[in-house]
């Protein structure tokens, strides 16, 4: 059965950094495209970043124009697992974050749209 789940979230002043992992069982991710969004109270959920095979071994990344430069998506296939470090954090980017998983090669942020979800973990910057 796939599961994901989601940690490293909390609560981090502006400025600050945070590192959230998206492990996966039941499934090997490095056979699918990754995923982080996020939802913040009262919008709906949007792309972050994501990761995924544009040819044979080489891997892809996308980031939303609000990460680019800040978030930096990566995968340890021996762990099963997605990072999402993110630095120089602020206010707007408290919310939910969610990996999502979606079959096939590569993609953009914008063009995702995961066949499965984690449950989330919570993001707040705040002073």
């Amino acid at each position: 059965q796939l599961q994901l789940v989601e940690s490293g979230g909390g609560l981090v002043e502006p400025g600050g950094s945070l590192r959230l992992s998206c492990t996966a069982s039941g499934i090997t991710l490095d056979r699918y495209a990754i995923g982080w969004f996020r939802q913040a109270p009262g919008k709906e959920r949007e792309g972050v970043a994501c990761i995924s095979l544009s040819g044979v071994n080489v891997l892809s990344t996308d980031y939303a124009d609000s990460a680019k430069g800040r978030f930096t998506i990566s995968r340890d296939n021996a762990k099963n697992t997605v990072y999402l470090q993110m630095n120089s954090l602020k206010p707007e980017d408290t919310g939910v974050y969610y990996c999502g998983v979606e079959g096939g090669a590569w993609t953009t942020i914008r063009a995702m749209t995961p066949d499965h979800w984690g449950q989330g973990t919570q993001v707040t910057v705040s002073s």
